[in-house]
């Protein structure tokens, strides 16, 4: 009998044994060696498959909620792009799956929408850029949210780009309607009087009035009305805000109000700022002295001039920078050298990585020459309809795990600076330009 008894645990260690040897074989390449961590960052893991729901056993992430509203019946997507994208690793005793998908909004305007499954939990970081663009993110989530609930939403400042596809329309149901939520952390502050500031305002009153836990950014850095500042979202995963100053002071850019927080799962640290400008994250800087250096940024402001400056690059040094933008609109501006992704955020980045990953871009423009005699790509006008704009990377999906990261586009994984976008020439009455260029480095 004892014999039998030891032959039995004998085999069952050699399971075990090659369970964790197929777990730890998966390949990773390092592209930058400056980091001090014992991971490395990988252009692929190889360990995509047609996977649509990375569940873990974990509910730790889970909050509660009492709402009863039914999930969205949103169809699935026939797109690829989950499959192509979505890592089968389940995660191990020490953590559970990880993946961060920057998503395309559909249409020609900048905006954010950032998914993120941590176990089982899943969390929504803005619902950019219109009220219509919340099919286009539930058809998405739906792929991986299969019970029609949100732990975690954040909506991190008030400007239409980042909460439009909370409200919806009368005729198109906003992300409040098509899920639960479990807990919605916002804006402290905000200077702005708009309709869609108001219409989400009502639209998370009534998430709370049906059980949602709110908490503003400042509550979650006092730790007041039972908020905390760390949130564990799954296992050996947490969700940190990060402290800011005008979560207590009103800014005259209403960017600067924007919520700021850090994924962490074990030496993979991810960052998201939102549109915090250069004020803002000078403060960020000063009150979080130990910011990590981290996997993935998302690139601050879609891209702006005015974002991702030396100070917080200098003190994250990112591996990746991904960017939530339509590439060459002129939604805000004719000048080429302002439209995102601009020339001086791809000059102030480029110090630090060339992996830079643009979500959509513009298409069927004409070259034509504004006030200042620049040459700019015209998409004209605000660049809505569906056929002015195509995808650069897609929806850019990050898969973390102890080995490292991956980071994959559903329609290509080309780095900004290859990019047909990147490198047109624009002429125009005897005049030519390229679109951007890559600064040489010293």
């Amino acid at each position: 009998m004892k014999k039998k008894i030891f032959l039995s645990s004998l085999f069952g260690l050699l399971l075990v044994s090659c369970n964790l040897n197929f777990v730890t074989s998966q390949s990773s390449s390092s592209e930058d060696s400056s980091s001090s961590s014992s991971f490395t960052s990988s252009e692929s893991l190889n360990t995509s498959s047609n996977s649509t729901n990375p569940n873990s056993n974990s509910n730790s992430g889970k909050a509660s909620s009492s709402s009863s509203k039914s999930s969205s019946s949103s169809s699935k997507s026939s797109s690829t792009s989950i499959s192509s994208s979505v890592s089968s690793y389940q995660g191990t005793g020490d953590y559970d799956s990880l993946s961060i998908h920057f998503l395309e909004l559909g249409n020609g305007y900048a905006g954010d929408s950032i998914y993120i499954k941590a176990g089982d939990t899943d969390i929504l970081i803005d619902a950019g850029s219109r009220e219509g663009s919340a099919p286009t993110i539930s058809t998405y989530i739906n792929q991986y949210c299969t019970d029609g609930k949100l732990e975690y939403v954040i909506a991190t400042h008030a400007h239409q780009d980042h909460i439009a596809g909370f409200v919806g329309t009368n005729s198109i149901k906003g992300i409040f309607d098509l899920y639960k939520t479990g807990i919605i952390i916002d804006y402290a502050y905000k200077n702005t009087t708009s309709a869609i500031s108001r219409n989400y305002e009502a639209k998370r009153d009534a998430e709370i009035e049906e059980g949602t836990i709110h908490y503003t950014a400042k509550e979650c850095m006092e730790k007041s009305n039972g908020a905390n500042s760390t949130y564990t979202l799954a296992k050996g995963i947490t969700l940190n805000i990060l402290d800011q100053d005008f979560y207590y002071k009103k800014s005259s850019d209403e960017n600067n109000h924007s919520v700021c927080c850090l994924i962490s799962q074990g030496d993979n640290h991810f960052l998201l700022t939102g549109d915090l400008e250069k004020e803002g994250e000078e403060s960020l800087v000063r009150r979080n002295p130990n910011l990590p250096h981290v996997r993935v940024f998302k690139g601050g402001h879609h891209g702006s001039k005015t974002s991702s400056n030396e100070i917080l690059l200098s003190k994250i040094t990112p591996e990746v920078v991904c960017v939530c933008c339509c590439a060459g609109t002129n939604e805000y501006t004719s000048n080429r050298e302002n439209q995102f992704p601009t020339q001086n955020f791809i000059n102030r980045v480029a110090k630090y990585t060339d992996r830079i990953y643009v979500t959509s871009q513009a298409k069927n423009w004409t070259v034509k020459t504004n006030s200042d005699g620049e040459l700019y790509p015209d998409t004209g006008g605000k660049g809505t309809k569906y056929e002015d704009t195509g995808s650069m990377n897609g929806n850019i999906v990050v898969t973390s795990n102890e080995q490292g990261f991956s980071v994959h586009g559903s329609n290509n994984d080309t780095k900004l600076k290859d990019t047909e976008w990147f490198n047109t020439i624009l002429t125009a009455n005897g005049k030519s330009t390229q679109m951007r260029y890559w600064p040489e480095m010293e």
